[in-house]
């Protein structure tokens, strides 16, 4: 095998300008998918990161059976009591995997400066909690600040969080006050006056008039509660969402517990939309890649083929059969296959050292701040990448070969 190998060598460098182009060509296919897919994961994680560790939604959400149907036209019918959180935390106390269960409470009402008055929605969280579970995160997305200012405290339950669309409408600066207004959960209208601590991004420009971020005691206060309406839960490690969101409904239904729970893959269909999004562009490129590199392959062993008429006359009438022939350019074939995919390994690896040295930012989807742009490498998609690369420049040489092989010797020997 090794007389092969070298005989096969041998011949690629018979025509090296050919040869290195189909190289370079294999090799920058290899890069622009993995470059692609790489930049793709990149772009899942930090999508992932930013949902639940920096907007602090979580793995898991917990609602009260009916919450997210008929709760969202009678809400109040729907809360989760403080005897429901002491239940379900007393629940949550046997599963490991759970790192942090945390209570929020959506409110919806008018913000005024005084003047005029205009509509805000948003949700109530415990400050403390946010705080940590952004520090859970692994990724620099899931701990990005979003917002200007101070972050908001547990002991200062009336500092809030607003958009800067609605500060500039109601024209009021940071630090400033205002005065937020609300229906309770018994009917009557609420007033409670706010201070300004922060500015935040709002992740869609719907929101961006609209939005507020404020304590969870505040949020009940403005209500008139002492409930919740989800509770929010952060696992230890995110790869048992699923599993831990079955053992949890399986855990419900068996008690007749009216709960439900829903990952947060579940509740943020922005993420499921980019994600096949991006596998349709994923798809579409790989084909085109690979297309280029198999028609590279054909082309290149074609015209080996038609140089090397004679030669493979003489080896014929020396002795080779029909599948030697076969072989011998099938060798070629998968030697320039291997050669590519080396090139494209160290081009892939260039380019990661380039973007880990010069930094680049770039603003993602639903964050407002730069941040920095990364790829990632993926070692299923590098095996996959080089195993196909050789299956197709294997399979590119076999039509040829056989034309080759199917020769007959006359013929071959006397062609010019």
């Amino acid at each position: 095998m090794l007389t092969w190998l070298t005989l096969s060598v041998r011949n690629l460098f018979r025509n090296g300008r050919r040869s290195a182009f189909t190289i370079v060509a294999i090799g920058l296919g290899f890069l622009a998918v993995n470059a692609l897919g790489g930049f793709t994961a990149y772009i899942f994680t930090s999508l992932q990161d930013s949902y639940i560790y920096g907007e602090g939604n979580g793995h898991l959400t917990i609602f009260h059976a009916g919450f997210l149907g008929q709760g969202k036209l009678d809400p109040v019918r729907y809360l989760l009591t403080e005897a429901d959180l002491a239940a379900l935390r007393k629940r949550l106390a046997a599963y490991p995997e759970v790192a942090l269960a945390t209570p929020g409470l959506h409110i919806a009402g008018m913000l005024s400066n005084g003047q005029v008055s205009t509509i805000f929605i948003g949700e109530g969280r415990v400050p403390a909690d946010m705080a940590t579970i952004a520090q859970l995160s692994r990724d620099a997305i899931g701990q990005v600040r979003l917002y200007d200012g101070q972050a908001l405290q547990d002991a200062h339950p009336y500092g809030i969080g607003v958009s800067r669309g609605l500060a500039q409408l109601l024209n009021v600066p940071l630090d400033g006050t205002a005065v937020a207004m609300a229906p309770t959960v018994s009917g009557q209208i609420n007033a409670l006056d706010v201070e300004v601590r922060q500015l935040i991004d709002a992740p869609v420009e719907a929101l961006e008039d609209k939005l507020v971020s404020v304590p969870l005691r505040f949020a009940q206060n403005l209500y008139d509660t002492t409930s919740a309406d989800h509770l929010t839960l952060v696992l230890r490690d995110g790869s048992r969402t699923g599993a831990v969101a079955t053992r949890l409904a399986a855990d419900f239904a068996a008690h007749g517990a009216a709960y439900e729970v829903r990952t947060w893959s579940q509740l943020s269909p922005f993420y499921v939309k980019v994600k096949k999004m991006f596998s349709v562009i994923f798809l579409i490129t790989f084909l085109i890649v690979f297309t280029i590199v198999v028609m590279s392959v054909v082309n290149t062993v074609g015209m080996a083929v038609m140089e090397r008429t004679r030669e493979i006359g003489t080896l014929r009438a020396l002795g080779m059969k029909r599948r030697g022939i076969v072989l011998l350019f099938s060798l070629e074939s998968l030697i320039l296959g291997a050669f590519g995919s080396a090139l494209g390994i160290a081009l892939m690896l260039l380019v990661v050292l380039l973007i880990r040295l010069c930094e680049p930012t770039w603003v993602p989807p639903q964050i407002t701040r730069a941040v920095p742009l990364q790829i990632y490498l993926v070692g299923q998609y590098w095996l996959g990448s080089v195993l196909l690369l050789l299956l197709l420049s294997l399979l590119a040489a076999i039509l040829p070969a056989r034309k080759a092989a199917r020769m007959e010797i006359t013929y071959a020997l006397g062609f010019s």
